[in-house]
């Protein structure tokens, strides 16, 4: 019972800038403003639409459309190369300022939708509806960025909020009237729910959201089997799960590459990936941790992704070890012949390192390689990072 309490008395804000990428590229040129927009990767004959303005998005364009399906749509449309780096960038600042009101922060990756609970907050800074109006006024002024938000006792409620009121306007969803609030939507305005389940609904002629609680869950498992319970859940706008704070998510690392050119030279993308390796095993030695997990994450020229995840058994902090782990772990996510635009490595699963050292360790290969490492770091400590180099990294971006 008091569980079922404390949810209803969660206050949730849910903030959303509209077409990220394009409100972050139309603040770099202000004359694109109001004009059908596309950000999407050119030159890539299976490029697809990564984010669209709303001008783009009434004339029929969706994201993941087809590059030449927009043209035949929209021969003069303008179209921008995507800017992960920049997105990131934007994205870090924005969190900033939602730190003053509370620590239980959480951000999709580079989409402009930030989650806070401010059920805590209350006594410091008002009630939460405020909170909100503060943080969009306060997103417009240093950012010239104009979220739409909403408050709701749980995220999945917030996220539907915002979704109706997209691209401008604000969402209250009083305690107690979520199932009220959801009855007459369409199922699509449902998060977690995938095209098989929206596909399977329509099969029953239930496209709103009223109509299908008319099922039990029961009946809701013999088309949906184990996603029943999931279901059955959201189109109530029951949502246990929390806010994850920042800082809890602060238990990896990561480092980007992103090429001059967009490429598919293997001897490029292992330079790359060595910079990123180094990069990140020089940051674990100075906090003294290791790493026990890595994931790739490829960005292809078309604009699609592919990603590749391992366990690093034992935990390291090696750059040798850790670069021959994660070669391995490139060619398994490497799954296209699309050239790649952008890579990222993330570092996962961090701990301390041992805290004493063996008294008479054994001469490996591992301990020649940790004893070459730190020479090589104090003589980078001593006379800068690009004093000493592997000969892998020397290639240039042009072979």
């Amino acid at each position: 019972m008091s569980k079922k309490l404390n949810n209803m008395d969660r206050s949730i804000i849910h903030l959303n800038i509209a077409d990220f990428a394009v409100a972050v590229e139309t603040n770099m040129q202000p004359s694109l403003k109001g004009c059908p927009l596309i950000v999407a990767p050119k030159g890539a004959p299976r490029a697809v639409v990564y984010d669209m303005s709303d001008e783009a998005y009434k004339e029929g364009i969706r994201k993941g459309m087809p590059l030449a399906r927009v043209k035949r749509i929209n021969k003069k449309i303008k179209i921008l190369p995507p800017s992960f780096s920049r997105y990131e960038r934007v994205m870090k600042d924005l969190l900033k300022e939602t730190f003053a009101f509370t620590p239980l922060i959480e951000s999709g990756t580079l989409d402009g939708h930030i989650f806070l609970d401010v059920t805590g907050s209350g006594r410091l800074f008002g009630p939460s509806v405020d909170v909100a109006f503060k943080l969009k006024k306060a997103f417009k002024k240093t950012f010239n960025l104009d979220p739409v938000w909403s408050v709701a006792t749980n995220k999945l409620v917030a996220k539907v909020a915002t979704r109706i009121v997209k691209p401008v306007g604000e969402y209250i969803v009083a305690p107690g009237d979520e199932k009220a609030f959801l009855a007459p939507l369409p199922m699509h305005l449902i998060p977690g729910l995938v095209k098989m389940d929206l596909t399977r609904l329509k099969q029953f002629n239930l496209f709103l959201v009223s109509q299908a609680r008319a099922l039990t869950l029961e009946q809701l498992k013999v088309p949906f089997h184990h996603r029943a319970h999931l279901i059955y859940d959201r189109i109530r706008g029951i949502d246990p799960t929390p806010v994850t704070a920042l800082c809890e998510n602060r238990s990896t690392l990561q480092a980007d590459h992103e090429f001059t050119n967009d490429t598919n030279n293997g001897d490029l993308l292992k330079k790359a990936l060595h910079l990123m390796v180094e990069k990140i095993c020089t940051t674990l030695r100075k906090r003294k941790l290791t790493g026990a997990a890595a994931k790739i994450i490829l960005s292809y020229s078309d604009g699609l992704q592919s990603a590749s995840k391992l366990k690093l058994i034992p935990s390291t902090s090696n750059d040798m070890t850790m670069f021959k782990k994660c070669t391995r772990l490139l060619d398994k996510a490497w799954t296209r012949r699309i050239r790649i635009r952008h890579m990222r490595l993330i570092c996962e699963k961090l701990s301390p390192g041992e805290m004493q050292a063996e008294l008479f360790p054994p001469k490996t290969k591992e301990i020649k390689q940790g004893n070459l490492i730190l020479a090589m770091d104090e003589i980078r400590a001593k006379f800068g990072t690009d004093s000493i180099k592997p000969a892998l990294t020397i290639i240039g971006e042009n072979g």
